[in-house]
């Protein structure tokens, strides 16, 4: 066996850089990052040929002092942590001081800074091949400036492994679209080959951070997204999140920030889509960029070399939290007549009135009967509320005030037996009676189902279900909590599990994978939402068996009780599938296509 030996100062450096340095990317967000750290109000980003190049990072933080200058390229050398203590509750974003002695042993590696304006400067600079830096007088303004060119030119083997100019590009775009998401007060410029690519002033007005966003995440997203701020305890959440209906096949605008920090989170994720799932369609993927803000004492941020990833002292509390103030904002999406904006509409654009069909039959021989709905549910309301007549609606005369109209208007007319025509102020409603009548259904039978919590039928012989020593002992410290869903198991031995009452609703259903789903989810998150998924599955079909079918005729009056039910039902913008219940077309898109007042 090889004696054991003393590592050599530039061998262990880029071994450290192997975890540090990936791509250009990776260099550009860790300078941005001491960038940041230094309280620098404007970045100045130069990328040539895709980093492999040049990247240089210009800032105006607090700067480098000249004795500093040679430590800044040696390993374990920082400004942000000095004890233990301060490793437990890291502010800032960087804190291992690991980077630029990683960079300068790959790349040829220049710092220039100044701590004060008019005063001159230092500059250092490394190779790879030797790691001794020389400290000069140099002309700089108050602030870092950093420049790494040739990067793994000592490595070939690494340079291989780099993808094309506009791929690696690519990346540092997408990096400094994550940094320039969480910093507002930092206004960010960042070129390509001597072209401007982006060019962001700070943003300290929420209008100036939502064109920010817009300007990032495209303006479809800032269209569709709407602001959440919740705060409990030590915890708040805030950002945006956009509507269900905008959502996405890949998960390619999703933006989580812990303190600033952009974060790939299993839990978050997981509670996150948990929030989405009675509102999202199969397989798709919901849009956000939301900030966390929790004590940083109660964060590990030192758990992966790259600090993407992070560790929560209680991981169940952030969970919970992050999972119920989302699904509460979503629930609470509903038709709000407050953004509406009335066009002056005159008489000149009255359009020919649809007959109704008065008489009709709600019954359908399919539905069941503990679960249909009939035409008497939905009871006319007054003529004067609903607006009955169509004509008199779109007169001038019948409505004064767009305050007299409800966010969704009022009925005129059924479409193909599908969708219903209404009118608001905006200008024209379209719905989808059976999709809208599936959510309200659903909302109904969620609420009756809770208000009798969670009815158990025990099994006439119990179920026996092999398990592993962990996961028994699982069982048995979380039995309350089995209990408050439904589900009453027991400890038979080491390695065996009881079942012996079960769901009401899920009696029928495979209780044995049920059980190690919910093992298996508290293992990894410390709570399950397994039974109260496959509950809600069961509602679910319900609510879609008995809801209004296509080709069902119905009133104005019951179009109109709808709608009104629409506007205070949860989520009654998605139907239980995740499909949009209604959209609004307004009367300036209606004028784009007759090409009016253009």
């Amino acid at each position: 066996m090889a004696r054991i030996q003393q590592l050599s100062q530039r061998l262990a450096n880029q071994i450290a850089a192997g975890e540090v340095v990936e791509r250009p990317a990776s260099i550009v967000k860790e300078l941005l990052e001491n960038s940041i750290d230094a309280g620098s109000s404007k970045i100045d980003i130069d990328i040539e040929q895709g980093g492999v190049k040049t990247i240089r990072v210009r800032d105006d933080g607090s700067g480098i002092e000249q004795e500093d200058m040679p430590l800044a390229l040696c390993r374990h050398a920082t400004s942000k942590i000095y004890e233990l203590d301060d490793l437990e509750s890291v502010a800032t974003l960087g804190f291992r001081g690991e980077a630029l002695a990683g960079m300068a042993s790959v790349s040829r590696l220049t710092i220039t800074s100044n701590t004060q304006d008019g005063a001159a400067g230092w500059q250092a600079q490394a190779e790879g091949q030797e790691m001794v830096a020389e400290v000069l007088p140099a002309a700089h303004q108050r602030g870092t400036t950093v420049e790494v060119r040739d990067l793994f030119f000592n490595t070939p083997a690494r340079r291989k492994f780099l993808r094309s100019e506009k791929t690696e590009f690519q990346r540092i775009d997408e990096m400094l679209k994550k940094l320039a998401l969480s910093r507002f007060d930092v206004a960010f410029h960042w070129r390509h080959n001597q072209r401007t690519v982006q060019q962001l002033r700070e943003a300290n007005t929420q209008a100036e951070q939502e064109r920010r966003v817009a300007t990032l995440c495209g303006p479809a997203f800032m269209q569709q997204a709407f602001f959440v701020d919740i705060a409990h305890a030590d915890l708040r959440l805030h950002g945006w999140i956009a509507q269900p209906a905008f959502s996405r096949s890949q998960s390619d605008l999703q933006y989580f920030y812990v303190n600033g920090r952009a974060i790939r989170d299993k839990l978050v994720t997981h509670a996150i889509r948990l929030a989405f799932q009675d509102v999202l369609h199969h397989s798709r993927h919901p849009a956000y960029v939301l900030y966390l803000d929790v004590d940083p004492a109660s964060v590990d941020v030192n758990v992966h070399p790259t600090k993407h990833e992070v560790r929560f002292r209680d991981s169940r509390r952030v969970h919970d939290f992050v999972f119920r103030s989302l699904a509460r904002a979503l629930a609470d999406l509903r038709p709000d007549e407050a953004s509406a904006v009335m066009p002056d509409v005159s008489p000149a654009f009255a359009v020919p009135i649809i007959s109704y069909q008065n008489t009709i039959t709600l019954g359908e021989k399919n539905s069941p009967d503990n679960v249909r709905e009939t035409g008497t549910h939905y009871a006319p309301v007054s003529v004067s509320a609903a607006r009955i007549d169509g004509a008199a609606m779109l007169s001038g005369d019948a409505i004064q005030t767009t305050a007299d109209i409800p966010p969704l208007g009022y009925a005129l007319a059924q479409l193909k037996g599908i969708y219903i025509l209404a009118e608001n102020a905006q200008g024209l409603v379209l719905v989808d009676m059976h999709a809208a009548h599936e959510r309200i259904t659903y909302e109904r039978l969620k609420t009756a189902h809770d208000n009798n919590s969670m009815a158990r039928q025990p099994l006439l012989v119990p179920q026996s279900v092999a398990v592993s020593e962990r996961e028994a002992d699982c069982a048995e410290e979380h039995r309350a909590l089995f209990e408050q869903l439904g589900l009453l198991v027991d400890r038979a031995g080491p390695e065996s599990l009881l079942i012996r009452q079960v769901p009401v609703l899920l009696a029928n259903g495979n209780s044995e994978q049920l059980l190690r789903d919910v093992l298996s989810d508290l293992s990894q998150h410390g709570s399950s939402a397994r039974i109260r998924e496959s509950v809600n599955a069961v509602l679910s079909t319900m609510a879609c068996h008995g809801s209004i079918r296509a080709n069902r005729k119905l009133t104005v009056p019951e179009m109109n009780a709808l709608l009104r039910d629409m506007e205070i039902t949860e989520r009654s913008g998605q139907c239980n599938h995740g499909r949009p219940t209604w959209i609004q077309v307004s009367l300036a898109e209606i004028d784009k296509w007759f090409m009016r007042g253009s």
